[in-house]
């Protein structure tokens, strides 16, 4: 992960879809995976998920959640 992150999102599940928020001026829909440290930085806008709970475990259907299950951000 790099220094610069522009926004960091909390989430309770261990996949997420980032498509940069932006609309038609977003990036391509991706599928990040939350790593053993608990969070991922999307290689193309550097938005942070971070598990919002790290004693959480993935129930059945949260691959199917996207960026939209995010709980809130800091800018």
């Amino acid at each position: 992960m790099t220094e610069n992150t522009f926004e960091t999102l909390y989430t309770t599940s261990r996949r997420v879809a980032c498509d940069g928020g932006e609309g038609a001026l977003g990036h391509p829909r991706v599928w990040l995976e939350l790593g053993d440290n608990l969070q991922v930085e999307c290689p193309y806008c550097s938005r942070r998920y971070i598990l919002k709970n790290d004693n959480a475990q993935s129930a059945p259907g949260d691959s199917h959640k996207n960026a939209s299950s995010a709980i809130s951000s800091d800018v």
